[in-house]
């Protein structure tokens, strides 16, 4: 299971991360669950979702000004990392803070590693959900500067 970082400490998740179209939505929904929906999904229903229960997440190829008319009442956007490499989540992050304004929580999700996690925190992300494999104590360590390296042993400068 992968844990979360949010505001530099471990936290619990009450968001429902819900990949595809999802059946029934707007009832999960009125039934109190929280749900991080996709692009798609949360903007076909959008006019009728509770925004306090509904996000949104965007992939690598969503285009954040989608969401710019919305942004003030949206409490959370992931952002999807398919894979460490793909660095277009970066670019994502630092539009919806700095040109759009967005001052709700900004999570970086998929295949986060400690290793990413300063750089990620500089581009705006204030929650991390960290890839299952991923030390969370390292994980805190990094977003402190309070390690050189997440990982046991001797650091080789």
């Amino acid at each position: 299971m992968s844990t979360l970082i949010r505001h530099g400490k471990v936290a619990d998740d009450h968001w429902q991360w819900i990949e595809g179209d999802v059946p029934r939505v707007v009832e999960r929904l009125e039934a109190g669950e929280h749900l991080v929906l996709p692009l798609a999904v949360w903007s076909a229903h959008r006019a009728r979702l509770d925004p306090l229960r509904a996000s949104v997440w965007l992939g690598p190829d969503d285009a954040p000004e989608a969401l710019v008319p919305w942004l003030a009442g949206i409490p959370l956007v992931a952002i999807h990392f398919p894979v460490f490499t793909d660095g277009r989540g970066y670019s994502v992050a630092h539009l919806l803070r700095r040109r759009h304004g967005y001052t709700g929580e900004l999570r970086a999700v998929g295949d986060v590693l400690v290793d990413q996690l300063a750089l990620m925190a500089q581009c705006g992300f204030d929650s991390f959900r960290l890839r299952a494999d991923q030390p969370p104590a390292a994980a805190l360590a990094a977003l402190t500067g309070g390690l050189r390296s997440p990982w046991p042993g001797p650091v080789v400068p």
